[in-house]
């Protein structure tokens, strides 16, 4: 297993470690690693949904942590030091530096599942502590802090990230306190701020009075049980979909492998008694040092909690760094608010040691947040990372059973004026700005985005609301609800936003109607609430775009209003509720009429027997050529009615001819399915 490890390119010798703590200047060894490794950002047009997976990626789990550890502790000594694995292969140019701080094991090898993905974006260095090394805690902090001094006055234009795992979180949080003018970007997973709290105090005394001779096998064990790592770890590698049989099977098969390195030689030479007991010791000092600075940090900061860790009591720690941090001005369009730059994402079923699990990538994570960025503040456009196939997998299969529900007809219409089935009428080449209606609750969303990426490999940049983007005070509404979207490509709706993705080539996804239609109240289904005026088409003509006017329906069939706004604001609890939202995050503050009352309520429904989505794509509307001429506002304008009435005939056709589809009700769709192959393509009406 150690040679084929080595042998894939994980890293060229086990301790193949550059730069020390007194190293001032990037050590010669990381920029040979490191050599030749460029790849270009995309710019989100059209692109294959695995562009970024041009090399053939080697599967790893929790047992290549073990082997690598192997090699690690057989080449021991020295003081703590920096190695970047081989592994990570190909960046992209102008990548930012991550530093990866471990855990209580010390050894670095903890990011071993992600090398090859943060290898892509990011420049990463892992710090190495031998296991007989004794360096304090605040001499750790001062050589993190050495290190990232040193990189940022070599690329100060760009942040640095630091993962820190447990000790590694207490690290990362102290350097963050001490150098608040350093652009920092800080993901920490558990960290160990709350060891004061934490089931690790029981186990200090015991092994401070249990005699040399006794193994120390057995309380290991004990802790690795404790934490629940043993199950974690092998179910959440465990594929979903498999025979009931087969999973057990495999679940037996690897929790006995994995309590196997637990009670090996491995576990005892990575944390011997003397080692584990300094941890404790140092993890305890982390915990002092960090929490009493945490008033000073102003860097970015994502947390990871894993709800089943047992090792920590990281659920409710989360909470309280992100209370303890400053507030910070956050500015949402033309409001300005004081909130913490802290987001926290939860993992339900992850134990503490949430890296070396299957599913857990960093680098999805890290997209869904919108934290990757090569300068000061995140450019939708040029820090855009488009998802690979695996991440485009696992975030459309989730939905399937909404386009099986609804049994989903797209149609579009080609330049000589036929409609067709499908989306052949969707230009090819940017810029193309699809203006439509929105559904109920915004459900018209999934089907279009993941149908125009797997169909036609299109990504759809949707602008969408703010508030898809920024955690609210108080607020009870989850916005990690909300990554999937930012993953596909969704960007906060801005003028200067829409600018830069037309001047790209983009497809850009448009609703006028914004909130005011995605959130209508009862009897206002496929009504569209727009401006008076354009807000796109003069811009659209800069760049010579080619508008696609589109309706949808369906959303009559599939929910039931039973409190829209006028019911919820009679309800002082709900309507308070409403206010505060809605007074954080103003849109349209400028305009008159509907729109501009763009209130964030939910509406309360009861759902009911899934109709069938229909789709009406129609033709383009080529603005090439027309930049002078609708530079007058009165032409323009003209355009904008155009593109209005064209959405409301989309939708007038649609609720027309669905009332000829013979498949319109579920029940009929099924039996057609159940005949002809669950994948069979259900038909329509004649169009």
């Amino acid at each position: 297993m150690a040679t084929s490890i080595a042998g894939a390119g994980l890293i060229s010798s086990p301790l193949a470690l550059f730069g020390t703590a007194s190293a001032r200047r990037r050590p010669a060894a990381l920029v040979a690693v490191n050599a030749e490794r460029k790849l270009n950002h995309s710019n989100g047009k059209a692109v294959t949904s695995g562009a970024m997976e041009e090399e053939q990626e080697v599967k790893r789990s929790w047992r290549d942590y073990f082997e690598l550890a192997k090699l690690f502790i057989g080449s021991d000594g020295g003081p703590p030091r920096w190695f970047s694995p081989l592994e990570t292969g190909k960046r992209m140019h102008n990548s930012p530096l991550l530093l990866y701080l471990p855990g209580i094991d010390g050894l670095g090898c903890g990011l071993v599942l992600q090398h090859q993905n943060l290898g892509k974006i990011f420049d990463v260095w892992c710090l190495h502590i031998p296991v007989k090394d004794r360096t304090p805690f605040q001499e750790l902090v001062l050589l993190v802090e050495e290190t990232v001094r040193s990189e940022n006055l070599r690329s100060h234009e760009k942040p640095i990230y630091l993962v820190g795992e447990s000790i590694g979180g207490c690290v990362a949080l102290a350097v963050a306190a001490r150098n608040p003018d350093i652009d920092l970007v800080l993901i920490l997973a558990n960290p160990a701020t709350c060891y004061s709290k934490s089931n690790l105090l029981l186990l200090f005394p015991l092994l401070k009075i249990i005699p040399n001779y006794i193994s120390l096998i057995s309380i290991r064990n004990m802790l690795g049980l404790m934490t629940g790592e043993p199950f974690n770890l092998i179910s959440s590698s465990v594929e979903k979909g498999l025979e009931r049989q087969a999973t057990l099977e495999q679940l037996s098969q690897g929790l006995g492998d994995l309590l196997s390195y637990l009670s090996s030689q491995v576990l005892a030479d990575i944390l011997p008694r003397e080692t584990l007991l300094w941890k404790l010791q140092m993890m305890k000092s982390a915990c002092s040092f960090a929490n009493s600075r945490l008033h000073a940090v102003k860097a970015q900061i994502l947390i990871l909690v894993s709800e089943r860790d047992q090792l920590l009591p990281s659920l409710e720690e989360a909470e309280r760094i992100r209370e303890a941090l400053p507030k910070q001005e956050i500015r949402v369009l033309k409001n300005t608010g004081k909130m913490p730059k802290c987001e926290i994402r939860y993992f339900k079923d992850s134990g503490h040691f949430l890296f070396l699990e299957d599913g857990v990538d960093i680098v999805t994570i890290i997209k869904g947040t919108s934290l990757y960025r090569c300068g000061k503040f995140h450019d939708y456009l040029s820090d855009y990372l488009p998802p690979t196939d695996a991440e485009f997998k696992k975030l459309s299969d989730p939905f399937r059973w909404l386009d099986i529900a609804t049994g989903l007809v797209m149609l579009s219409t080609l330049e000589n004026g036929k409609i067709v089935r499908g989306l052949a009428g969707i230009p090819s080449e940017g810029p193309v700005l699809l203006v439509g209606n929105h559904m109920l609750l915004g459900l018209d969303l999934y089907p279009i985005v993941i149908n125009f990426m797997k169909k036609r490999n299109i990504i759809l940049r949707g602008l969408a609301h703010p508030l898809f983007f920024v955690k609210l005070q108080e607020d009870v509404l989850d916005i990690s609800m909300f990554d999937p979207f930012r993953i596909m490509g969704a960007v906060p709706v801005s003028a200067s936003n829409i600018y830069k993705l037309l001047s790209s080539g983009s497809h850009i996804l448009l609703y006028p109607g914004g909130v005011r239609e995605a959130l209508h109240d009862k009897g206002e289904e496929y009504q569209l609430f727009w401006p008076e005026r354009s807000e796109f088409v003069r811009m659209a003509s800069s760049f010579g775009a080619k508008i696609i006017p589109f309706g949808v329906i369906g959303e009559d069939d599939v929910c039931e209003i039973l409190l829209d706004s006028e019911d919820q604001m009679k309800i002082p609890y709900l309507r308070e509720a409403i206010e505060k939202r809605t007074s954080q995050i103003q849109l349209r503050t400028d305009l008159e009429g509907e729109v501009a009352n763009q209130i964030t309520y939910f509406p309360g429904v009861v759902p009911k027997l899934p109709g069938r989505f229909y789709y009406m794509f129609g033709k383009p509307i080529d603005t090439a050529g027309m930049k002078q001429e609708l530079r007058d506002k009165e032409k323009a304008h003209e355009v904008y009615l155009q593109v209005k009435s064209e959405v409301e005939r989309c939708i007038s056709y649609l609720k027309e001819k669905r009332e000829k589809d013979p498949y319109r009700s579920l029940a009929a769709r099924t039996l057609y399915q159940t005949m002809h192959g669950s994948e069979a393509d259900v038909p329509t009406f004649e169009h």
